[in-house]
């Protein structure tokens, strides 16, 4: 059995960003499919280099997944590697799992090692787009919570990603959140979303100001190339500390651990270099007794599947991200979809990923180009746009 073809599609969910699809096909006629990691104004990058790898993909055996991955990082990208290289490598190396699941009968899963768990939790992202006050997030998180989730992650902070931001934009922050653990209720937890943005200063304020609201973890409250920065923080606060969504491959990560930076980390199925990429590095952290929570700002489809294969078999899992804004799409586009039961995932029993994606369907959300609203000069220290501000509409 050999790779006969590599084709991609990318999608318009109508919210954020495009969603791209790899659907990679065997001469006998096994089809895998798999997802990559995408940003507004930077998926047809991410094309390219799928449109180049596949050259080096075809007439391969598709269950060399290691070795195809290791030429890749050595000799297509001579060991310089980046987001768009390693998204475009996440989406075909999920593919090839599904056709080795889909060959062998089995689920990736138990390919991987075999279930840890019976279910896995998922937190809901995305819920609180277009929220620009405090009031608008809480109203929402309760919205949220009447689906079932007993996990929320939001960006309380407004205005685009800077270092320091100004007191009244702090106090907003620390408002919103109040606002969404009074609309909640104690029993919900919360995870604080920063986005890279502070500096340690910035960061250690912001977290003492919300400590009392009973945080669930403070995520990439730096840049993680700041790695001191990063540990700074995390010794400096009384809540967990995460990073990796913005790490890619595993070869990220031994400082991460050795200078005890996080002590949760969040790399991404679909931008770290896959589900064996993933897996690897849920070793090297279960090794450090750090938890894994894998991130997915992907569709809750194929991305969501790969996640969860790899998840499943990790005992140092702890819970994973399910985008709302783009549940609608998924369920109809996948052929079995994902759906959350009070605040869990089930994975079916099915070969391969257990999902696949129609291909007619995919076709009636063309390809839209997302642009920003990227602040101007002038508006430096004062814009207060929420995050996303692309929201599609």
């Amino acid at each position: 059995m050999k790779v006969k073809s590599v084709d991609h599609f990318l999608v318009n969910p109508g919210w954020g960003k495009n969603l791209l699809f790899v659907k990679v096909t065997t001469d006998n006629g096994l089809v895998g499919w798999g997802e990559c990691y995408t940003q507004s104004d930077r998926d047809k990058t991410i094309v390219v280099h799928i449109d180049h790898l596949s050259t080096y993909l075809i007439g391969r055996d598709p269950f060399e997944i290691k070795y195809f991955n290791q030429i890749v990082f050595d000799d297509y990208s001579s060991r310089r590697g980046s987001m768009e290289i390693y998204s475009a490598l996440s989406g075909i190396e999920q593919a090839l799992w599904d056709i080795c699941g889909k060959a062998t009968n089995q689920p990736v899963n138990k390919l991987l090692g075999g279930p840890c768990r019976g279910k896995l939790r998922v937190y809901a992202n995305g819920w609180y787009a277009g929220s620009t006050k405090p009031e608008d997030y809480a109203e929402k998180a309760k919205l949220t919570i009447e689906k079932g989730f007993t996990a929320l992650k939001f960006d309380p902070i407004p205005g685009p990603f800077r270092s320091a931001i100004s007191s009244n934009n702090m106090k907003q922050s620390i408002e919103t959140v109040r606002q969404v653990r009074n609309a909640v209720g104690d029993d919900v937890d919360l995870l604080i979303e920063v986005h890279r943005r502070f500096s340690p200063m910035t960061a250690i304020k912001f977290a003492n100001e919300i400590e009392e609201f009973d945080i669930f973890w403070f995520e990439e409250p730096c840049p993680p190339e700041f790695l001191d920065n990063l540990s700074e923080i995390r010794s400096s606060i009384n809540m967990p500390v995460v990073t990796g969504e913005a790490l890619y491959t595993k070869n990220a990560y031994p400082e991460v651990f050795s200078k005890k930076c996080a002590d949760i980390i969040n790399p991404d199925v679909a931008n770290t270099g896959g589900i064996l990429e993933l897996k690897e590095i849920g070793a090297m952290a279960e090794a450090s007794q750090v938890a894994m929570s894998p991130h997915n700002y992907n569709s809750t489809t194929i991305a969501l599947a790969s996640t969860l294969h790899a998840s499943i078999t990790m005992p140092n899992f702890l819970i994973t991200e399910y985008f709302m804004p783009f549940e609608d799409v998924g369920l109809v586009i996948s052929d079995r979809p994902l759906i959350p039961v009070d605040g869990y995932i089930t994975l079916n029993d099915s070969p391969g990923l257990g999902i696949a994606l129609n291909e007619e369907k995919l076709n009636d959300y063309p390809y839209k180009e997302f642009k920003r609203s990227l602040p101007e000069r002038n508006n430096e220290g004062f814009y207060g746009g929420a995050w996303p501000d692309n929201t599609g509409n």
